[in-house]
């Protein structure tokens, strides 16, 4: 009996229903989808755990795997072999934000769409998520981390509540004060030149109450524009870790993640008339490992 039961444990989970879906969410038969909820971009990161998703809404939402740490996987081959995974793949919701919001060009009297192209995850860092996102003509540098709601509230949002407390503590001063003149028993002493008790358990201070519930916060730390005539088509991190290329159909720039008023354009296909134009790169990409590009 131990061994049937050993057994049917070792029965792999059945197959995994595969749906063709654009946006998010359950859709009942005739629901009407809104253009800004169409999926347009997705990208997981190297190690698999973590998966990024844009939509034509300029808007990135993450998601995280919630079966890696628990699961005793198996060996790669075994896995490998399997006409479907041993186990299904958990994911949780993580974090959105708004990567991008609708622009105009008064150059050119263009209006630029938030519609997020690409999306590529860089290099993490003392536990915090980076990536980038462009739409068709700007792109941005991503920092993703989680803090304690403590930790949330800006410099000036700060300034103003010690403001506050500082207040309060000055009208709760005054009112001791007021308190210690009208009261004949405590003023009494002052005419021997005794000096009243001071009642410190009666003076009651605002309490600053931490909660420690973590949410993930995303910050733009860099914004990389004016580099770009054609609509972005690709961008792609370096395996350096400290540059980028992002590329349109006939120019592709090289980039700092630290500089953002700066790039190289390496690539120019560019004819001097576009009629005499023959053939253009659909998209760049980095080889993972080593220093190449490689144009599609």
């Amino acid at each position: 009996m131990n061994g049937e039961v050993v057994a049917a444990s070792a029965d792999p989970s059945p197959p995994l229903e595969w749906r063709f879906s654009q946006v998010f969410g359950e859709r009942s038969a005739g629901e009407e989808v809104h253009e800004v909820d169409v999926i347009s971009a997705i990208q997981f990161d190297n190690s698999g755990d973590h998966l990024a998703t844009g939509d034509r809404g300029g808007r990135v939402v993450l998601f995280e795997r919630t079966d890696a740490k628990n699961s005793s996987g198996g060996a790669r081959r075994d896995l490998e072999e399997a006409d479907y995974p041993l186990r299904h793949p958990k994911v949780r919701y993580k974090t959105e934000f708004q990567s991008h919001d609708p622009e105009f060009d008064y150059l050119k009297s263009l209006e630029i769409e938030e519609k997020i192209n690409k999306i590529r995850w860089c290099q993490t860092a003392n536990g915090a998520l980076f990536l980038l996102s462009t739409n068709d003509k700007t792109i941005k540098f991503w920092k993703v981390s989680t803090s304690f709601l403590f930790g949330l509230l800006t410099v000036s949002t700060w300034s103003l509540i010690l403001i506050v407390i500082g207040f309060f503590l000055s009208i709760i001063t005054y009112k001791k004060i007021c308190d210690i003149n009208s009261d004949p028993s405590r003023t009494a002493g002052n005419v021997n030149g005794e000096v009243p008790e001071a009642n410190s358990s009666s003076l009651r201070l605002p309490v600053v109450v931490t909660s420690h519930e973590s949410s993930p916060v995303a910050r733009c730390r860099r914004v990389y524009s004016h580099a770009h005539d054609y609509h972005i088509n690709s961008i792609s991190n370096n395996s350096d870790g400290e540059t980028f290329v992002s590329a349109d159909n006939l120019r592709t720039n090289l980039w700092n993640l630290e500089i953002t008023n700066q790039s190289f354009n390496i690539v120019d296909v560019k004819p001097e008339k576009m009629e005499d134009l023959s053939g253009k790169p659909w998209f760049m990409l980095f080889f993972p490992s080593i220093k190449q590009l490689n144009h599609v």
